[in-house]
């Protein structure tokens, strides 16, 4: 009797096919890095000093750098650590505040059924203020409530105002927030059962403003990642199911959102207290081929950076978790995803049918999605015909996906035991501050440190060295050694320490950008690790290259050629050539 093959073994011969033709090579690591240097690095664990017990998990929500202070919000309490005055194994805070619910939200919140350990206020905004200060929203026993503080005392300014469209009322619901030109923006869910996506400003000169509710198009089961500030537009990237595959099962699609920072809403009639400039367009990250193969699930963005003398934004994209598992690190330059906005726009003439291009002849003027020009006919939003915003309100989806630099992703990670959902980009890494290192956080908390290197041509594509990996959580000073406790929350690059801070739900880990003394006894082993940020120093030892360091050093970052050189009699952790 004939055995039928299971699906996945269909799907594994497609993507060996696939990785013959189309994929990128995935060679390992040049260095594994072992893991008793890790568990020497500096900790956080909220503790005030050494001798200072701590009853309960912090569960660290958020983590915001300023100069050189780290807050940390937690539940129930916040923290100050000076970056500056850290000593030994352990990071202290040196001041704390308690944000904890009241008795009567926190009896409501029981009441709606939310178990005590919901019940609490988990600190999911953490903003600086312009004009300085701190700004902080927490969940609140699901009654979400924000706050001023001040940021070296960690004082409450003024009254707690509603959190509601500022902060998810559950601490599992992801969030965006930021402060620009004066105004908040935020992305979050505005009611209890997360029934309601919205994209809001508030706080500011302008008028209160949201997207369209319950509308489908607008939004389908959101789940937001980031948001950044480029030109006069606020841009969201974010996943949600694609409503436009509606002959398919659900399927899950990354996004990018923009809005003008000065819109004032539409007409009385149309789009009134809503957003008049709502657009978004699908993200493409694939390996191209015969067919693609699709990394469809968002998972975090570096900011603008300038990059091969362009403005551009990094994303690491995931599969589904039904599907054969990868992840991938694409490239998306900020004038063409501007530019897919100027584009074509998506339409289903019923519910029925599938969805077509709007035919340029029935796109009102003026362009629907636009922002005001002072000076001109339509110096408001407010002042847009109706026709224009009714088109905006029922047409928020362009045609065109944005396309990946290169048309394909920069780092591919497939059939490995993790999935890559962190970055941080160091764009002037080296002593001539002339190289770009590209950190990546996995769910079970390893780093993976790669060598961009842009082509001979410094075109749009670029190739990359995996320089190491490490893991990052350290179990016998943070606690529990589970997935849940390996959950990376957010990585931060100190420039100014020259380490990564590592945040995980009860502990944050402070780890240097690279571990040259690992090679610090032969020349070889150095000059092979290809790491921008070591060299071999005339006092025949590997050293750490500070920016604008006058030492005479040896590197080859391009090639790590050794040929040259004699082996290391066995002066070497493990290196992988």
């Amino acid at each position: 009797m004939a055995t039928v093959a299971p699906p996945y073994f269909f799907l594994l011969l497609w993507l060996l096919r696939m990785t013959c033709s189309a994929f990128p090579e995935e060679p390992g690591p040049l260095n594994f890095i072992p893991t008793d240097v890790v568990r020497r690095y500096p900790v956080f664990l909220g503790r005030p000093h050494v001798t200072s017990l701590r009853q309960e998990p912090l569960l660290i929500q958020r983590v915001l750098q300023v100069n050189r202070t780290l807050y940390i919000g937690a539940r129930d309490d916040l923290f100050r650590v000076e970056l500056d005055n850290v000593a030994g194994e352990e990071m202290f805070y040196s001041k704390k505040r308690t944000w904890e619910s009241n008795k009567n939200d926190i009896r409501i919140c029981r009441m709606k059924g939310k178990h005590e350990d919901e019940c609490r206020n988990f600190m999911k905004v953490l903003l600086s203020k312009a004009g300085g200060g701190l700004f902080i929203c927490g969940t609140n026993a699901f009654n979400p409530m924000c706050a001023n503080y001040t940021a070296d005392k960690l004082e409450m300014v003024g009254d707690t105002v509603s959190g509601m469209a500022r902060c998810p009322y559950d601490p599992k619901h992801a969030n965006v927030a930021l402060f620009a030109e004066g105004n908040l923006f935020t992305a979050t869910v505005t009611d209890f059962l997360a029934i309601d996506a919205v994209i809001y400003r508030s706080l500011g000169d302008h008028p209160a403003l949201r997207t369209v509710k319950h509308d489908s198009k607008w939004f389908r089961e959101p789940y937001f990642v980031s948001a950044v500030e480029w030109g006069p537009h606020i841009y969201f990237f974010f996943r949600e199911m694609a409503m436009e595959f509606n002959y398919l099962e659900k399927v899950m699609v990354s996004r990018v959102a923009r809005v003008c920072k000065k819109d004032l809403g539409g007409s009385q009639r149309v789009l009134e207290k809503q957003w008049s400039s709502f657009l978004k367009a699908r993200l493409n990250c694939s390996v191209p081929g015969d067919s693609h193969f699709y990394f469809n699930l968002l998972h975090s963005t570096s900011p603008v950076i300038r990059m091969h003398g362009r403005d551009i934004i990094l994303g690491v994209f995931s599969t589904p978790a039904n599907s054969i598992p990868g992840s991938a690190v694409c490239a998306f330059d900020m004038e063409h995803l501007a530019g897919v906005f100027e584009g074509r726009f998506k339409e289903q003439k019923s519910p029925e049918s599938i969805w077509t291009p709007v035919p340029d002849e029935l796109i009102p003027k003026p362009r629907p999605g636009g922002c005001a020009v002072q000076g001109t006919r339509f110096n408001s939003s407010n002042a847009f015909p109706d026709e224009m915003l009714t088109f905006v309100k029922t047409h928020p989806l362009m045609e065109e996906a944005v396309a990946s630099l290169g048309q394909r992703p920069w780092i591919v990670r497939t059939m490995v035991r993790y999935q890559l959902n962190k970055m941080v980009v160091d764009s002037e890494a080296g002593p001539h501050r002339n190289r770009t290192v590209l950190f990546l956080g996995s769910s079970r908390g390893s780093i993976l440190k790669f060598l961009i290197v842009p082509n001979q041509d410094n075109s749009v594509t670029s190739s990359n060295v995996f320089l190491e990996e490490l893991e990052g959580y350290n179990p016998d000073k943070c606690g529990e050694d589970s997935p849940q406790a390996k959950q990376l929350l957010s990585l931060t690059l100190d420039k100014p320490s020259h380490t990564l801070l590592l945040a995980f739900p009860s502990c944050v880990v402070r780890v240097p950008v690279a571990r040259c003394q690992l090679y610090s006894r032969c020349m070889k082993n150095c000059i092979a690790s290809r790491d921008p940020y070591c060299g071999w120093t005339r006092g025949s030892t590997c050293s750490f290259l500070r920016p604008g360091t006058r030492l005479p050093f040896d590197q080859d970052i391009d090639h790590g050629s050794v040929n040259h050189l004699g082996d290391c009699d066995g002066k070497s952790i493990c290196v992988h050539l």
